[in-house]
């Protein structure tokens, strides 16, 4: 078949800038890329070429940013290429202007967020979306079942296809670990990781505010933030400001390390012992818990959206209930600090998870079974 894939309009693919979806798309491509005629519609970017084909595959990119400016750009290119499927990523309201000037293609719709809930989409919309595209495509059951519980039409449509991770990317490098831990002064300490964007919704500060309690069982504990503001960026809001200040004051070291690029972001996995997802909003299912997997490291996360259903009665870490609790998530790491070979038995139980469920190669064989 002749494949169309169309990203989001916020972040370039491959994912020079980083981001969840163009990770999973540009992890995605090779091996679809050897099933189908593949292209990629995705935005410009000051270093990459308008269109390109590498390994066989077509990119295209045309101007993002906003959602209509992307549109926009998109229908153009449909008014003058015609696909025999096209794959929308976490778009719906794109749906129906593909369809306008693609009619006879066949639409899937891929979501990696709520993207169905009041205020992002109207009812009479989503209705239509839903009648328009053959079917659905989530990144956990809570994604499917949320949408479906706003609108009954989506049962029998939507499917979910987790996520994956680079196995090989992101096994352990002890040459990385050591190099980290010196630069940093982390050597003789026990690292708690926290990797992803800096905003409330993430919950970094909530991590912060558990330091003091860690400190009074384990002062050889230290705390890593990985990450900045927004993708690409290093820029610093009143949130990253405030993260910063109570870091400060923490009596346990507190390293922020900024913007790290995706090619890099792994090496922080491997300088860890025990990463944390302390998400405050009804993740869909964070992308990191695979990465973590893939790293071993044993994983402490939060009750909230697709989260659990990667980790809870997997063997691979623990969920906190209370995710707005700082005392919850010093509880939950106080007791896999204090006990080593608990901890080492997650971190292999991941490992061998990974290995077995979330290598790319299974997404690939997930999605194409539903192209058919």
């Amino acid at each position: 078949m002749n494949i169309l894939m169309i990203v989001t309009e916020k972040l370039p693919v491959p994912p020079v800038r980083g981001g969840a979806i163009q990770t999973y798309v540009d992890a995605l491509a090779p091996h679809l890329g050897k099933a189908h005629k593949l292209t990629i519609l995705g935005i410009t970017d000051p270093t990459l070429p308008e269109r390109e084909s590498r390994g066989g595959i077509t990119y295209v990119r045309v101007p993002g940013g906003e959602l209509d400016t992307y549109t926009a750009g998109v229908t153009e290119f449909l008014k003058k290429n015609s696909f025999d499927l096209i794959h929308i990523f976490n778009r719906p309201r794109m749906v129906l202007p593909v369809r306008g000037v693609a009619p006879k293609a066949r639409i899937i719709l891929s979501l990696h967020n709520d993207m169905f809930e009041p205020g992002k989409i109207e009812p009479a919309e989503a209705e239509q979306v839903l009648a328009q595209m053959e079917k659905m495509v989530t990144v956990s059951d809570y994604v499917g079942r949320r949408v479906e519980s706003l609108y009954p039409a989506a049962a029998g449509k939507w499917r979910t296809v987790y996520s994956g991770v680079d196995l090989k990317r992101f096994a352990v490098d002890r040459d990385a670990r050591q190099r980290l831990r010196t630069e940093h002064g982390l050597t003789g300490k026990q690292v708690i990781l926290f990797v992803g964007r800096l905003s409330p919704k993430k919950g970094a500060d909530v991590l912060v505010r558990a330091m003091p309690q860690i400190a009074k069982r384990h002062p050889d504990a230290a705390l890593v933030l990985v990450g900045s503001k927004w993708y690409g960026e290093d820029k610093v809001s009143d949130y990253v400001a405030y993260v910063r200040a109570i870091a400060a004051r923490s009596p346990v070291p507190v390293v922020t390390t900024g913007f790290v690029t995706p090619d890099q972001v792994h090496q922080w996995f491997a300088a860890g012992d025990i990463f944390v997802c302390a998400s405050q909003w009804e993740e869909p299912l964070a992308r990191v818990h695979y990465e973590a997997m893939a790293a071993g490291l044993p994983i402490v996360t939060t009750a909230r959206g697709g989260n659990p259903e990667v980790v809870a009665g997997k063997g691979n870490g623990v969920v906190v209930e209370n995710a707005e609790d700082p005392q919850a998530f010093a509880a939950a790491l106080s007791q896999m600090l204090s006990d080593k070979a608990r901890r080492e038995k997650m971190g292999r139980a991941g490992r061998t998870l990974a290995e077995q469920r979330f290598g790319w190669d299974r997404v690939a064989a997930d999605i194409l079974s539903v192209w058919g």
